[in-house]
């Protein structure tokens, strides 16, 4: 499978933003192919541009990381129907109880989430993320995710095929628990 140089194009990233062997006389003939290191390069500058996107959220929001991670997975939940103890949030999130503790504290005085009787156990507390915090995460990501979904939606079908399947597989690299391979 190649991808060219000109689908790239098609994506905001120029010829200049991807080293490549020319074949033609001056700027090739249209058919450079994207080498396995550029795109091990463009997957590690959209991780970077996705962290800087983060920080500014972050920023907008007055939020740390976790606080984030943690209205998100409210939010998720919400969206399924799933109801969400505290210490399900810590599981997720990989941190103490205690932590957090604090942490839904936090995002219950900031008015992102509340704390509610649980629907089966009457002994137990939910947590569930409110509107405000639901609003207020769309009013300052929608620009964002639309400029992202413009980008997949102008691939064609087999494209995004092709993109799922390679990001699956990456992905996979990363949850492997076997030692890295020196096959490259």
């Amino acid at each position: 499978m190649l991808v060219t140089a000109t689908f790239m194009e098609g994506i905001a990233v120029s010829h200049h933003n991807i080293p490549h062997e020319s074949s033609g006389y001056w700027y090739g003939t249209g058919t450079e192919t994207v080498s396995a290191v550029d795109l091990l390069n463009l997957m590690r500058r959209y991780r970077e541009a996705e962290v800087r996107m983060r920080a500014r959220v972050r920023g907008e929001m007055g939020m740390g990381e976790k606080d984030i991670l943690a209205l998100r997975y409210l939010l998720d939940a919400r969206a399924r129907s799933v109801t969400v103890r505290q210490k399900d949030l810590a599981a997720k999130l990989d941190i103490t109880t205690p932590s957090a503790s604090v942490l839904v504290d936090r995002l219950v005085r900031d008015g992102y989430a509340r704390r509610v009787p649980h629907p089966d156990d009457r002994r137990s507390v939910a947590l569930e993320a409110t509107d405000d915090g639901d609003r207020e995460v769309r009013e300052t990501l929608r620009l964002m995710h639309d400029r992202l979904f413009r980008v997949a939606d102008e691939m064609t079908e087999s494209d995004r095929a092709i993109v799922a399947a390679f990001l699956a597989r990456m992905i996979s690299c990363h949850d492997d628990a076997e030692a890295p391979s020196s096959d490259h």
